[in-house]
């Protein structure tokens, strides 16, 4: 159609021009008088637009002397002076105005020109950047279509023939010239942080490289004072041999002399300021470990290769207080200067010359001293010959007061114990249930060692512990049971110490089990028991687990104080991957309080020790086995002693075997050992039976084992002997024994020939443990340990029971553990009771002994 467009179709037709497929879409107004304006790129001769620069042309379609109802506009000015012209075209610059041109157009005609008028109409060819153009015209934005009788619309495609107007491009380069300055500015920031960064590692390496000169410093200036001290205490003692060569003058100010060396390299040793260090510093950007939780009496010491806990130093007697213990620093104390204070304490005739915590008065006797000379809070060191401030007990009891030439003299009840024992009772606490049901543990106790609190034993002192705990019960959950022994830490982090699974057996008949194990402890530390199950197969109440309450004296602890240089040590089972017959366990330490005296072999199977002394062990199993032969026959669980590369079995433990079942098998013994011996184990099962052994966190399989010095202990071990036997239905028989270790003064066998008794020449604590493999009928066994002192009667110090034989079992076994008190002349033995059945045998041979180890008190 090349007619021009009018009416309500038009409002979105589109124009080009003849001569040029343009990109630009030219619309009509939404109102059909409404005049229009076509924008379009020039053109070049080859019918392609210009590159460069970019231009474009607009058409400008005016009516020329538009008048009536049709015409919206102003009409257009006939000529180009500014002063006489008139509407929106004198936005344009001089440049691209119109030439004016006379068109008569009224009324209607000028919508309805021919195709010849339409080709008459005024162009207007603007040479410059469609943004320019736009903006130099503020109506076109402001006010409306009508109003300004132009409308332009474009269909520009990113990439092809954009136009930028050149207020854009003028802001484009102050926005480029702005990014400029501001990446300037932040790259001079960075540079600015570099270099501070720099500086801080500068400032860091010189900090630490000074801590560490101030470390060496004060390592130096007490080995000088240590070297100083020493040769002061040997040049005195060479004075006081020496006869008078010279003149008393002479000798006397040499003397003196020394002295005051020793003094002045004391005060600064004691007075030095130690480092305080924060573990927040950084080495090249490397951070420096921490101490992690320190108790409140211990600071974090970094002199070491690594950050380590350390005690506070306690202000000797004589010093003072200069600043507290904290985090990262010791105690400072201060030398208290008693001639200054105290200026006649020396009288008249007398020098006064400050020591170490003391202070020295020249020309003063022995006798003078003694008669008070020194004053309150001060004795006379005969040694030093000065006179030294008194300990103080604090909250300690005093074993002896501060006298005029001797010091106080301080003592802890349990400190001074180099041995204790407590036993409690053990019941089913109400309310727990399983998966893990708590076990309360009560008993009288004076506090002093440990306290019991809702069922938990509270420690209040530090030392190493020997736990037992005999247990009897029924139950009928499936798969097993396990009863647990847990230590957890002040802090709240706990670990297992032992663990024994009761298998399952038909008609919920009675089993016995011994847990043990040991610890090293801190005041603070809980000991609790648990019975858990791993299925959870059980029912929510008491019904399905009766655990036996009258035992006597099930739960027993032997603690040892750190005086006696004991060493604890526990190591776990390393699981199997594979079904075994006879097994060498294999171990990985878990805790040691001495590496040094005690640690594993080169192979992990043993343990080794450095020194002679006594050792209490326990190995507590847990094993899955197969077979019809495992119950017949059972399992052994062997201990050896290899002394001087020659292996003897030092004793054995018995196991009725199960099928298809999980179970634990147990053994526990003291004996003596030298310098480099080793403690090796090995469990034997049938041929033709399949054995998984277990290994875990959980305790179940553990070996725990307390070395002591042979100066304060001593074990022995006998087996039962052949004679009298107890068989037939059994009521409270005594069980005769034959030592089989040599003799040992602190405890024997009475008489020369196998005899029940075994009597203690010195008071200290017993452990004892004792097996027994036997075939019976009855349905409970009861093992019973008594202990006699002098004319009294005896009285049973622990306990265990045992229900039927496993079916299918040839032989059974049943034992018990415990710990108690011993005097000059305890006597103690073992009884065997049968209720409803009778005893077929006792073995002798193997899988029945007793083993006994005794510490000083």
């Amino acid at each position: 159609m090349s007619g021009i467009c009018t009416g309500v179709h038009c409002q979105r037709s589109p124009f080009r021009s003849e001569d040029h497929q343009s990109r630009y879409s030219v619309y009509a107004p939404r109102r059909p008088s409404v005049p229009y304006t076509v924008i379009h790129p020039q053109n070049s001769r080859s019918g392609s637009p210009k590159e460069n620069p970019r231009t474009i042309t607009a058409e400008v379609f005016t009516p020329q002397g538009c008048t009536g109802r049709g015409c919206h506009g102003s009409p257009r000015p006939t000529n180009n002076d500014t002063k006489e012209c008139k509407g929106i075209g004198c936005k344009l610059p001089a440049r691209m105005r119109q030439d004016p041109k006379q068109h008569s157009c009224v009324g209607d005609a000028c919508i309805t020109a021919s195709d010849v008028e339409r080709s008459r109409l005024s162009f207007v060819h603007m040479q410059d950047r469609a943004e320019q153009v736009l903006g130099e015209f503020p109506e076109l934005g402001n006010r409306g279509g009508p109003s300004t009788g132009i409308q332009l619309t474009c269909d520009l495609k990113p990439g092809t023939n954009e136009v930028h107007s050149e207020d854009a491009l003028v802001l484009h380069l102050h926005l480029a010239k702005g990014q400029d300055k501001l990446v300037a500015q932040l790259q001079g920031q960075q540079a600015e942080v570099k270099q501070i960064q720099s500086t801080l590692r500068e400032q860091q390496s010189a900090l630490l490289a000074h801590q560490r000169e101030i470390l060496d410093q004060q390592r130096i200036m007490f080995e000088k004072m240590e070297e100083v001290k020493t040769q002061y205490s040997f040049l005195l003692n060479s004075v006081k041999q020496l006869s008078v060569q010279g003149p008393e003058g002479v000798t006397e100010s040499h003397s003196h002399g020394l002295q005051s060396q020793v003094r002045t390299y004391s005060q600064e040793a004691f007075t030095m300021h130690k480092m305080n260090m924060d573990a927040s510093v950084t080495d090249a950007d490397r951070p420096l470990l921490g101490c992690g939780s320190c108790r409140a009496d211990e600071y974090c010491d970094f002199s070491a290769d690594r950050p380590r806990c350390e005690k506070c130093t306690v202000c000797p007697p004589g010093f003072f207080l200069v600043a507290q213990c904290s985090i990262h620093a010791d105690r400072i104390c201060q030398d208290r200067d008693e001639c200054l204070e105290m200026p006649n304490i020396c009288k008249e005739r007398n020098q006064c010359l400050n020591t170490p915590g003391g202070f020295r008065c020249s020309g003063v006797s022995e006798r003078e001293a003694a008669a008070g000379m020194c004053g309150h809070s001060y004795f006379y060191n005969s040694e030093m010959e000065e006179c030294q401030a008194c300990t103080e007990c604090d909250s300690q009891p005093m074993t002896s007061p501060c006298l005029g030439t001797s010091d106080a003299v301080c003592a802890n009840p349990s400190e001074s114990r180099l041995s204790l024992f407590w036993s409690g009772n053990v019941d089913l606490a109400k309310g727990s249930e399983f998966p893990d049901k708590q076990l309360n543990i009560r008993g009288n106790s004076d506090g002093s060692l440990l306290s019991s609190t809702d069922g938990w034993i509270v420690l209040h002192q530090h030392g190493l512990v020997w736990v037992d705990h005999n247990l009897a019960l029924r139950h009928g959950c499936r798969s097993f049971v396990q009863a647990c022994l847990r230590l957890n830490a002040s802090e709240g982090e706990g670990r297992d110490l032992s663990g024994m699974r009761l298998e399952q057996r038909e008609g919920k008949s009675l089993q016995s089990a011994s847990v043990s194990a040991a610890a090293a402890v801190e005041p603070g530390h809980v000991l609790y028991l648990s019975l858990k199950s791993v299925t959870n197969q059980c029912s929510q109440d008491n019904e399905d687990v009766h655990l036996q309450s009258s035992l006597i004296a099930p739960f027993s602890l032997l603690w040892l104080s750190h005086d006696t240089g004991a060493v604890a040590m526990t190591a776990q089972a390393v699981a199997s991957a594979h079904y075994h017959t006879n097994y060498r366990p294999a171990f990985r330490t878990s805790s040691i309080s001495d590496p040094y005296m005690v640690g594993l072999t080169h192979d992990n199977r043993g343990v080794r020790f450095r020194e002679s002394g006594t050792v209490k062990f326990v190995l507590q199993q847990a094993l899955y086995t197969m077979g019809q032969a495992c119950i017949s026959e059972g399992f052994y669980l062997l201990a050896y002693v290899n002394h001087n590369g020659s292996s003897a079995e030092l004793t054995r433990a018995f196991k009725p075997g199960v099928h298809y079942r999980d179970t634990s098998i147990s053994l526990s013994a003291a004996t003596t050992v030298d310098s480099g011996d080793m403690l090796t184990f090995e469990i034997l099962a049938p041929a033709q039976c399949n054995v998984r052994y277990f290994g875990d966190d959980s305790g179940i399989s553990m070996l725990s084992l307390v070395w002591i010095p042979s100066a304060v202990s001593t074990a022995l071990s006998a087996s039962v002997s052949r004679k009298s036997l107890p068989s037939g239905a059994v009521r409270n028989k005594a069980l005769f024994f034959l030592q089989t270790t040599p003799a040992v003064p602190q405890v024997a066998l009475a008489g020369t020939k196998d005899h029940r008794d075994f009597i203690f020449r010195e008071a200290g604590t017993a452990s004892v443990a004792l097996d027994l493999r036997l075939i019976h009928s009855c349905s409970l066994i009861k093992l019973t340990l008594l202990q006699q002192s002098g004319s009294q009667k005896p009285a049973p110090v622990a306990q265990q029971i045992s229900g039927h034989m496993p079916e299918g079992s040839v032989w059974a076994s049943v034992g018990l553990r415990g710990s108690f008190q011993v005097r000059n002349g305890t006597v103690i033995f073992a009884t065997v009771d049968c209720v409803r059945g009778r005893i077929n045998q006792i073995a002798h041979d193997a899988g029945s002994s007793i083993s006994i180890l005794w510490t000083a008190a």
